[in-house]
């Protein structure tokens, strides 16, 4: 199939220019202006509209079991939400249920290869630790898994040593794997949940008042340090604290090739937010922090000491105990409800993945504190590129995937559940106004939201198996 883009202005990186985009058999063949094509290619009219490159979503979590319950969202409803929100590309987190990583592998398959609406990779987490694990590691290169992750937080759950997370690091430096580390001091925290629940603080603000920040800040560079004597990279994910993206940005002055994602959330509530009556709604671990730790992300954005905007993506119902109309069907599912007396048992996690990009542009681009480039840079280009799957994803240049999105920096609506389209039944952003949303997205040359209008389908994402790690000049 041949499909042209006329008229559009493509927004890259680092440029922005009026060009036309011609795609054969689903991948861009041609940009430029005044371009001979064949007489039977689809014409896409994009006058007035911006074009950029899809979304790339490295942190998901899709029905994941959690605290006797599931994060609502599996891998054809959460890709579908981030369609509408103009990603293409998603990467979700394998739980270590097994000692064999490649079983781990394989069960995740089985969950998602039927189910994803756009392509989509793995991330696997190392939460077991033992010799056969560690040879086992390098293997992962063969299935197109280049990234693990390990955890300071979560004592006797997922959490591993130091040592064991410095063993884990030099053999991925070795395989051509990134680390990425959850960053919080999992032995505070342990003290002070015990602390809250016995002297009666079962509310959802505990949550954050038993996470302190200092603890994020000791272990982001903790795990650098951990990291330099490895001689090895790091990527530290979802970063919430003012004092972490301080000892990153010193790490990284140094040049230490350590990379930092945040997520929106954290650069627009705090533990306020936690402190409402429906503050279940705010729940993630990390926990929101401060109105200057939000600014002092804001300026990781800025500056370019973060490299990513993931979305933490792990969606649960507020009130699962009603159910919600999805596709034609009522869904109902246990979720923040279950820990309505003792925050402890409140499922961690917020939606999101249809969010990010209208949020960001709104709150980014419209108060002019990040450039169209840097929001193409840290939504599509940067994490395609630590995450091997650059040039593949994440640009507009000949030889590439076609996924591209037709972006309306005009369009303004009253953003919430509905527009947002996970499967739960609250949003975060309910009654923001928002100008500039995606209006037209192709996934490999194929359209599949439309004005509104849902034109993929189960089963039509592809896995991709991605490459070693690379820094390409991010340090």
């Amino acid at each position: 199939m041949n499909l042209i883009i006329k008229n559009g202005t493509l927004i890259t990186d680092s440029e922005q220019f009026k060009a036309d985009i011609f795609i054969q058999d689903g991948r861009i063949k041609q940009v430029g202006l005044d371009m001979a094509v064949p007489s039977d290619t689809e014409i896409v009219d994009a006058d007035g509209l911006l074009v950029m490159p899809g979304g790339v979503d490295v942190h998901t979590h899709l029905e994941l079991p959690m605290f006797n319950t599931v994060s609502s969202d599996d891998h054809y409803t959460g890709h579908k939400a981030a369609a509408f929100g103009g990603t293409t590309t998603v990467m979700d987190f394998i739980s270590q249920d097994d000692p064999d990583l490649i079983r781990c592998v394989d069960l995740w398959h089985k969950k998602a290869d039927s189910k994803a609406a756009v392509d989509y990779s793995f991330h696997i987490n190392i939460t077991q630790f033992s010799s056969k694990i560690l040879l086992q590691i390098p293997e992962l290169v063969d299935e197109g898994i280049t990234s693990v992750k390990m955890f300071t937080a979560y004592n006797n759950r997922l959490r591993l040593e130091d040592g064991e997370i410095f063993q884990v690091m030099r053999v991925c430096r070795e395989a051509g794997i990134l680390p990425m580390v959850h960053a919080e001091n999992g032995d505070v925290i342990e003290v002070l949940v015990a602390e809250a629940l016995a002297t009666g603080n079962t509310g959802p603000v505990w949550h954050a008042r038993t996470r302190p920040a200092w603890g994020a800040v000791e272990s982001v560079l903790r795990a650098i340090a951990l990291a330099v004597q490895a001689d090895s990279p790091l990527y530290v994910v979802h970063m919430n604290t003012a004092g972490g993206v301080e000892q990153l940005k010193l790490a990284r002055g140094k040049g230490y090739p350590v990379f930092g994602e945040t997520c929106p959330p954290y650069l627009f509530f705090s533990e306020d937010d936690l402190a409402k009556e429906d503050g279940a709604k705010w729940i993630c671990s990390p926990p929101m922090r401060s109105k200057a730790d939000n600014d002092g992300v804001w300026q990781g954005l800025i500056d370019g000491t973060l490299q990513t905007i993931g979305t933490d993506h792990c969606p649960f119902f507020y009130d699962g105990t009603r159910g919600i109309q999805y596709e034609g069907k009522t869904v109902k599912i246990p979720g923040k409800e279950l820990g309505k007396d003792n925050f402890t048992k409140i499922p961690n996690g917020l939606p999101g993945i249809g969010d990010r990009m209208p949020v960001m542009w709104t709150q980014g681009v419209g108060t002019g504190r990040l450039t169209p480039q840097q929001f193409v840079a840290l939504n599509c280009t940067n994490p395609a590129k630590l995450f091997g799957i650059y040039p593949q994803k994440g640009c507009l240049l000949p030889g590439t995937d076609a996924d591209i999105v037709l972006w309306d920096s005009e369009k303004e609506v009253e953003y919430g559940v509905k527009l947002a389209h996970h499967r739960t039944d609250y949003n975060l952003y309910e009654g923001w106004k928002l100008k500039g949303m995606p209006v037209q997205v192709f996934l490999r040359g194929k359209m599949i939201v439309d004005h509104g209008r849902w034109l993929g389908r189960r089963g039509m994402g592809k896995f991709l198996k991605r490459k070693v790690f690379h820094p390409y000049g991010f340090g």
